[in-house]
């Protein structure tokens, strides 16, 4: 299984068509490339971590999904009309937010909708910001603008708000009796659920955090690489790539914020009682 799928990664590779001004690469070079994921396979063997058919499927769906939104995009590309463009914009935020509850340890009921409206929102107010003031491609839903900025967003949206309530259901949970004392103290439901409200907002924003302090010195990301492969001026990547960093830390945090505050008032009564109950282990 793992073997088939790992041949399919390569012939599916190579069949590729780069764009103009980035070098070209030949069937050797992308087999050299899928080699390296042949190796991780089989450290995973020899350490009995049973990895090996995971990272293979999963190397075999990377490479089947992004040459299926290749062609998608290709057609968009060549229709140029606003509807095209929304409908999948929409179809993109209402799969990242189911995406990121996939893997919640500690769920609730109305999660999944909690999780879809606030990548929704957050995606798409900072995506507007980007496309009306700041970039502003005329016209406005230029799909080589508008879907690249939107799926960028989207993606570290959906990270920030799955580790958002992976972390707020995990300490709700593990400091139940605390929580309970407070309420029985007479503490309202806020100062009771403040810590694992902060503790989760946190989780969800470590990562573009620690992405933007280390971007240009350990990482060049993925806009401003293209942008140097295609062969544009370093200086207007590096500008495109603030705003992109900018735009994804705000996504992350509106998302992550509203989502945790959703879940804070899906599990807190109005009379301030905490539903534990309605807290469920996968």
């Amino acid at each position: 299984m793992g073997t088939k799928a790992l041949v399919a990664v390569t012939a599916l590779v190579a069949s590729v068509e780069v764009a103009p001004g980035a070098k070209p690469l030949d069937a050797w070079q992308v087999g050299l490339a899928v080699a390296l994921i042949v190796v991780s396979g089989a450290i995973s063997l020899a350490l009995g971590l049973g990895l090996e058919r995971r990272l293979a499927v999963a190397a075999l769906r990377t490479v089947v999904q992004l040459l299926a939104i290749g062609l998608v995009l290709e057609w968009i590309f060549a229709n140029q009309q606003w509807y095209i463009v929304l409908a999948l914009a929409m179809a993109m935020s209402l799969i990242a937010g189911l995406a990121a509850v996939n893997r919640i340890g500690h769920q609730y009921r109305g999660m999944r909708w909690d999780s879809v409206l606030s990548v929704w929102a957050s995606s798409w107010v900072v995506g507007a910001v980007a496309l009306w003031g700041i970039v502003q491609p005329d016209p406005w839903f230029t799909p080589q603008y508008a879907i690249p900025l939107l799926g960028m967003i989207l993606g570290n949206t959906l990270n920030g708000i799955s580790l958002g309530l992976d972390r707020l259901g995990a300490e709700l949970d593990r400091r139940r009796d605390e929580i309970e004392t407070l309420l029985a103290l007479g503490a309202t439901r806020w100062e009771a659920a403040r810590g694992p409200i902060q503790d989760a907002v946190r989780a969800g924003m470590i990562p573009i955090i620690n992405s933007m302090m280390v971007v240009g010195l350990v990482s060049l990301p993925g806009m401003m690489t293209g942008q140097l492969l295609s062969g544009a001026p370093p200086i207007d990547s590096v500008k495109y790539q603030i705003v992109i960093m900018f735009l994804i830390a705000a996504g992350a945090s509106l998302g992550t914020v509203s989502v945790v505050l959703m879940g804070y008032r899906r599990l807190f009564s109005a009379s301030h009682q905490f539903l534990h109950h309605r807290l469920r282990r996968r």
